[in-house]
């Protein structure tokens, strides 16, 4: 089981990797910060540790949604910025290529970038099950979008808005938090939770789920009771 710790000191998520999988696939655990390195490719999903999920969902706090009053995207700091203290934190590449890096196969990078700026490469979409191609320019970039896997705006209405500027930075930023992900499902997701939107790829719902937990409880965001209950419908079919 991959049980690794994020900068807070909390367990990262609760998802064991399959044999020869680059460590960040799915799983919230990030390649070390090597930019001209691409990751393998992965042909198969995660196992999910489904009692070790279900005892992290039963340790968040249970609320009502809070207002969006107040919420911008600005709130969470500079869009992609480096200035984190996570691992891959002022490594001269910008937070959306680190994850793309990370996240694409048959990787091609920008020579005149140190390594950083991701050119082209292939997407194993976990959200919609299928192969995209990445390309990076106007009216081909937004085919692939990196997604916040619990939405800014739901960390807002369940926490985040009492936090700190440099926290939320952090927050948005981190890699566990980050996923790679078809763009017109990123879109449609927008700022829902487990209640009110699932990836279409339903073999990959119990791996979403169990990092979405992850993600709050290192955060400590709370869920709501629809959010809880959808949580351990699908966990049920683990």
């Amino acid at each position: 089981m991959l049980n690794d710790r994020n900068k807070n000191g909390a367990d990262s998520t609760h998802i064991t990797p399959p044999s020869g999988s680059p460590a960040g696939f799915l799983c919230g655990e990030p390649t070390p910060p090597t930019p001209a390195a691409a990751p393998a490719a992965v042909s198969r999903l995660p196992p999910v540790d489904v009692a070790a999920v279900r005892a992290e969902l039963a340790a968040l706090p249970v609320k009502g949604r809070a207002p969006m009053t107040g919420y911008a995207r600005a709130a969470f700091g500079q869009a992609w910025s480096d200035d984190t203290d996570d691992r891959w934190g002022h490594n001269g590449c910008d937070t959306r290529d680190d994850i793309l890096r990370r996240d694409l196969v048959e990787v091609e990078l920008d020579p005149r970038t140190h390594g950083c700026v991701v050119l082209a490469g292939t997407l194993l979409d976990p959200y919609g099950g299928v192969v995209i191609a990445f390309v990076r320019g106007v009216g081909t970039s937004l085919a692939v979008q990196v997604d916040h896997v619990v939405a800014l705006g739901d960390a807002w209405q369940k926490g985040a808005q009492g936090w700190s500027a440099p926290r939320r930075q952090a927050f948005a930023n981190d890699p566990l938090e980050l996923l790679a992900v078809s763009g017109p499902l990123n879109l449609a997701k927008g700022d829902g939770d487990a209640a009110t939107w699932l990836p279409p790829n339903k073999a990959y719902r119990c791996a979403y789920v169990a990092r979405q937990v992850a993600v709050k409880r290192a955060y400590g965001l709370w869920v709501t009771a629809a959010e809880r209950d959808a949580i351990a419908r699908v966990l049920d079919g683990c």
